[in-house]
């Protein structure tokens, strides 16, 4: 046993026997909104992301065909669209900075910040969502929290090895507030609600 292991296992010896309950912590959610995309919507564009109002009839993926009609490399990790880059087929995450538009599905979203979690289950590779010049998610409405205090009671924080926020695209400003997207992920984030398929 190292010197380590005794000051860890003094510690643990002489922990003090207390029994106090846990604090109670508010959700703050005695004002929720009623409808949570429409909080979500506003609350995305503030951080600079685009939402992409799907359309009244017709194909529900048309603002996502339109977007990806200029895309010269396309990698999808969703079954609605299909890329031209298989990421099954990707060796190593640099492998993917030359992809111009990824679209993946969020495990879920926060009506309060905008925000939308990606975990590895939805990029497969995580370098996917910051090496791609433009993101586009595909969000189910039934998806949003209303705000962070119930977002962190999600199962993806318990269940998934690797969990990210995104709000808006990659942003950074200098000291005279000239503000730059990209410069560090994603030019661009943009999120279509539509219902998962079954």
């Amino acid at each position: 046993m190292t010197s380590r292991d005794d000051i860890l296992a003094s510690i643990q010896a002489n922990l003090p026997q207390v029994d106090r309950p846990l604090p109670v912590v508010p959700l703050f959610d005695n004002n929720a909104p009623a409808s949570l995309l429409s909080t979500f919507k506003p609350s995305l564009e503030r951080m600079g992301g685009i939402f992409l109002d799907p359309p009244d009839s017709g194909d529900p993926l048309a603002p996502v065909r339109a977007k990806i009609a200029s895309a010269k490399i396309v990698c999808s990790m969703v079954p609605e669209i299909a890329g031209n880059r298989d990421i099954a087929g990707v060796g190593a995450p640099q492998d993917l900075a030359d992809v111009d538009l990824a679209i993946v599905r969020a495990s879920f979203a926060v009506a309060e910040t905008g925000s939308v979690l990606l975990t590895e289950t939805d990029l497969s590779i995580n370098a996917l969502a910051y090496l791609a010049q433009h993101l586009i998610v595909l969000l189910d409405p039934a998806d949003i929290a209303v705000n962070l205090h119930h977002a962190y009671r999600r199962p993806e924080f318990r269940d998934r090895h690797y969990a990210s926020f995104h709000t808006g695209p990659s942003a950074t400003a200098d000291i005279e507030g000239v503000l730059i997207h990209g410069a560090q992920g994603v030019r661009s984030l943009s999120v279509l609600p539509i219902a998962r398929t079954p």
